[in-house]
């Protein structure tokens, strides 16, 4: 069992015992439906060939036994009690672990971080900072060793959750298809009937998978803490302790020789047609689940630059974060199908299944111990019992595992191992690229000084220049300025990043700024995502952005105009501190038309923050908070009547940068975007050719481009050619 990426719940979310209730029972579906499928399957596979019937049943009542404690102090215990406390803002999960941990301590190797981030509303922590001065802390953020050896940990985990997703749906679906033998057919003919009648429901199983789980769980999005606690303590664990008892008992009474153990032949013979149906359609259940948390896994990796990019597809306009990725379904597909014609038996894929999920289970006990002393402050004594009790618990499942690799278990370690390399690849360059972006960066010095003495022309338009750099000019813009000698009017450096939270209010998503004088017409945007958030289509984000571009220029000159009326010392202190200075855009909003004054409620905590320059990120500026009923009058009319002088100025410039971008936006909007070619640097070694030029090319060849990652229509594309040396 592992709360996997999309089964979250909002620990804010209070109401009445009858929603509690309500939403308790329909937690069981999302959260629990590949755990309560396992009587399927659990007696089967551990009595498959190996195991015979003795007299005083005690092979029988030892793996009751084994199955009770397991069931009470890994889901019970550790599970609800423990880990399901760890939750990021309501998501659970091996990543939403280690955001968590990032947030706490500086070990993530996301490469554009900002102290901006830190103040999203999201960025929450337990405790003050200046309260955790932990060792563990410290020890893990000296050596940079120890970030890569977390990242690999949980990049195992991860790996392992993708290989659960292989192997639950084909051992779910064929344990309960196999029910058919008991009911109507021989074990001779079973055969040829059980593969097939699996394959096809796979195949219809993952070809609706593009509709999402909306169907079947229509607004079960989210669930608080006490409905996913009340739902597994009081209705799910003694269903399935039942279930195990009841399977005991009667297999204590029947020691037929011939026979088979299973499921079904506990079950009385007038009511096994229809427990035989709600079991395919249980399976089907507890499969979607963990299909959707794998899509929702591989989403979050590709967010923190671990994995390739692919086609994400938001699927419900209810559910956030309820995502379908085609090439991963089809994928996952033919990997289940395959498995299930390769393995044919319950015991090959329970052994497989059983040496996934139990790697999944010590990589999430290791990360909630480090949470227990970086994020709750806990003594380390305390998270080193944790370790010690569960750890020791599942390490003696997980060698026992092992012990099986001949028999089905090498699976999961041959597709963790292969997606790893994958995934650390990936990691990999993109860090390195990055490095590179910012040792080759040019200055802003550069970019002032094209002009017309130079040969340079300004076409009418908006150009968006995508870059991973949060600070001065990419190399792929000097690159693109040298082969064609012109470029837009209005000009954005638009940085898309994501960052370790699960979610980026719209309100705080942009934060702008300009890059040089206004008169230049250059800006800065950074559009933060969460690693569960799905990107904007590309109309939306043209609307979005100009808007945002739109209020800012009216925000930072009415800043503008209240620092000339207050400094005697007139524009140009105002003009060159605001040309280095980002502002969260998205709370407030302005009117671009002459003679119009703005009423706007400002909600308590929703308020614009600015930040210095973007190469000293220090200090925090706040605008103060004011009460939700109360309104504030902005005024950008020009009246000379009332007005003096400076305001006057002040509203015309205003008027004309907005007029000018508006015109640019009637021109078109073109996007820049660098086409990247890796190529290791003379001399390096042989691992590190054979990983960058031909393993990463390869991968960024047959991956989806940044301009499908983007949404980016091709008519408005335009690819800037890069060699990255590394």
């Amino acid at each position: 069992m592992d709360l996997e990426p999309g089964k979250c719940w909002d620990n804010s979310k209070k109401g009445s015992w009858k929603t509690i209730l309500l939403l308790a029972y329909q937690s069981l579906g999302v959260v629990y439906g590949d755990l309560s499928i396992s009587p399927l399957y659990v007696f089967t596979s551990t009595f498959a060939e190996d195991i015979e019937h003795s007299e005083t049943n005690e092979e029988i009542y030892g793996t009751l036994s084994f199955v009770f404690w397991t069931l009470t102090l890994i889901p019970l215990f550790k599970y609800v009690f423990v880990v399901l406390r760890a939750d990021d803002n309501g998501e659970g999960g091996t990543f939403a672990l280690y955001s968590l941990i990032c947030r706490h301590a500086k070990v993530s190797l996301l490469p554009n971080r900002q102290h901006a981030d830190e103040a999203l509303s999201s960025y929450k922590m337990e405790e003050p900072p200046e309260k955790d001065n932990s060792r563990v802390k410290m020890l893990l953020e000296k050596y940079k060793t120890l970030h890569t050896a977390l990242l690999i940990v949980v990049l195992l985990g991860t790996c392992m959750v993708i290989g659960d997703g292989v192997l639950t749906p084909a051992i779910s679906v064929f344990s309960a298809v196999s029910g058919l033998e008991v009911s109507i057919m021989s074990k001779k003919h079973h055969q040829y009937a059980v593969i097939p009648i699996t394959c096809f429901i796979l195949v219809c199983l993952f070809a609706l998978q593009h509709y999402g789980s909306e169907a079947m769980f229509a607004d079960l999005g989210h669930f608080n803490y006490m409905a996913i606690q009340i739902a597994f303590t009081f209705l799910v664990y003694p269903a399935l302790i039942l279930a195990y008892m009841g399977q005991a008992a009667y297999l204590s009474q029947h020691h037929n020789a011939d026979l088979q153990i299973s499921y079904y032949v506990s079950v009385p013979e007038s009511v096994r047609w229809p427990v035989l149906i709600l079991a395919i359609l249980a399976s089907v259940v507890g499969s979607q689940a963990i299909i959707s948390g794998t899509f929702s896994i591989i989403n979050q990796s590709q967010s923190l630059g671990c994995f390739p990019r692919v086609k994400v597809v938001h699927t419900s306009e209810k559910i956030h974060g309820q995502v379908y990725i085609p090439e991963i379904n089809w994928m996952l597909m033919i990997l289940c199908i395959a498995v299930t014609i390769g393995f044919r038996d319950t015991k090959h894929l329970g052994n497989a299944s059983g040496l996934a999920v139990m790697t999944v289970m010590l990589v999430t006990t290791c990360l909630t111990s480090l949470v227990i002393v970086v994020c709750w402050n806990k003594p380390p004594i305390l998270a080193l019992c944790f370790l010690l009790f569960f750890g020791s618990v599942e390490l003696l499942y997980f060698s026992a595992s092992l012990t099986k690799f001949r028999e089905g278990a090498w699976l999961p370690i041959l597709l963790a191992l292969f997606l790893m390399i994958i995934m650390f690849l990936w990691h990999y360059a993109t860090i390195k690229k990055y490095e590179y972006d910012l040792h080759n960066k040019v200055s802003l010095e550069w970019l002032l000084a094209l002009g017309p003495s130079l040969g340079i022309a300004r076409v009418p338009g908006i150009g968006l220049v995508f870059t991973d750099l949060t600070t001065g000019i990419p190399a792929n813009f000097s690159r693109f300025v040298t082969n064609l000698p012109a470029y837009h009017r209005v000009l954005v450096f638009v940085c898309v990043k994501s960052v370790p939270v699960p979610h980026v209010t719209p309100a705080e998503r942009y934060l702008v700024g300009r890059v040089g004088p206004a008169a230049h017409r250059s800006y800065r945007c950074i559009v933060r995502y969460g690693y569960r958030d799905v990107h904007q289509d590309v109309d939306s984000f043209e609307t979005e952005l100009i808007k945002k571009l739109s209020d800012f220029i009216q925000y930072d000159w009415y800043r503008t105009r209240a620092n000339s009326m207050s400094i005697e010392d007139d524009g140009s202190h105002s003009n060159e501190s605001s040309s280095y200075r980002l502002t969260v855009i998205g709370t407030t909003s302005f009117c671009s038309q002459q003679g119009y004054e703005s009423q706007q409620s400002v909600q308590q905590g929703s308020v614009s923050v600015g930040f210095p320059t973007v190469q000293s990120l220090t200090d925090v500026i706040e605008m103060e908070p004011v009460d939700h009923a109360a309104e504030r009058r902005v005024r950008f009319a020009i009246d000379d009547d009332h007005e003096s002088d400076t305001r006057s100025e002040v509203g015309v410039q205003m008027q004309e940068e907005l007029e000018d971008l508006y015109a640019a936006q009637e021109a078109g909007i073109a996007f820049i975007l660098g086409h990247s070619y890796v190529k290791t640097k003379q001399g390096s070694s042989l691992l590190k050719k054979l990983a960058l030029n031909y393993g990463y090319n390869f991968l960024r060849r047959n991956c989806r481009g940044p301009d499908v990652a983007l949404k980016v229509p091709p008519v408005s594309l335009l690819e800037v050619g890069m060699v990255y040396i590394v």
